[in-house]
C-alpha cells in the first residue's frame, strides 16, 4: 500500500515538474487591411507565471502579424537565456503552423516561388525557421475565433488582446 502511495506521489510531481519545465505559448495576429495596420499578441505561461506580449505594426498584413506574435515570443526567451524548457505553441495560424513543415521546401527553392520571385515574408519566414531550429517547438493548430464559454480560453483572449490593439490605435488616430 506504502509503496503504491509513493508511486503515485512520484508520477504526480513528474506531472509537476514537466509542466514547470515548459513554455505554453498563444499567439495571434489581427489586421486592418484597409489601413494596412495590425497588431500581435502573445501570452505566455510558464512557472506559474503568465507574460503578455504585444505590439502594433504599420505597413503590414495579417500573416506578418501571426509570425510576428511567434517571432516575439521566441526572442524573448532566448533573450532571457530560458533555453531549458520546452515550447507549445497554440495559434490559430495554418500558415505559422505549417512553417515547419514547409520548411525543406523553402530551403531547396532558396525561399523561391515557382516564378523565381521571394516568397511572401521572406524575412520573417527566415527568421522563425532559424528560431524553430533552435527552440524545437511544437506548433498546435487551434479553431479561430472561438466562442465564450464557462471555462478560461487563453487562444479566445489572445485573439480579442490583438483585435482590440488595432480598434484603439485606429480609434486615437482619428
Amino acid at each position: 500500500m506504502i509503496k503504491i502511495m509513493i508511486s503515485k506521489i512520484l508520477i504526480y510531481l513528474r506531472l509537476i515538474k514537466q509542466l514547470m519545465s515548459e513554455f505554453i505559448i498563444y499567439t495571434d495576429g489581427s489586421c486592418n487591411t484597409e489601413y494596412k495596420l495590425g497588431a500581435w499578441a502573445a501570452i505566455i505561461l510558464f512557472d506559474s507565471e503568465e507574460l503578455v506580449l504585444q505590439g502594433i505594426e504599420t505597413d503590414t498584413t495579417h500573416n506578418r502579424m501571426e509570425l510576428l506574435s511567434v517571432i516575439r515570443s521566441f526572442e524573448y526567451i532566448i533573450k532571457n537565456k530560458l533555453l531549458d524548457k520546452s515550447i507549445r505553441v497554440f495559434t490559430d495560424s495554418q500558415y505559422v503552423a505549417g512553417i515547419e513543415g514547409r520548411t525543406e521546401n523553402f530551403k531547396l527553392s532558396d525561399f523561391k516561388t515557382k516564378s523565381g520571385k521571394d516568397i511572401q515574408n521572406i524575412d520573417l519566414v527566415k527568421k522563425l525557421i532559424k528560431q524553430i531550429e533552435m527552440l524545437k517547438p511544437k506548433f498546435i493548430k487551434v479553431k479561430a475565433h472561438q466562442k465564450k464559454t464557462s471555462e478560461r480560453n487563453i487562444n479566445r483572449e489572445v485573439d480579442k488582446l490583438s483585435r482590440k490593439l488595432v480598434r484603439d490605435y485606429l480609434k486615437k488616430a482619428k
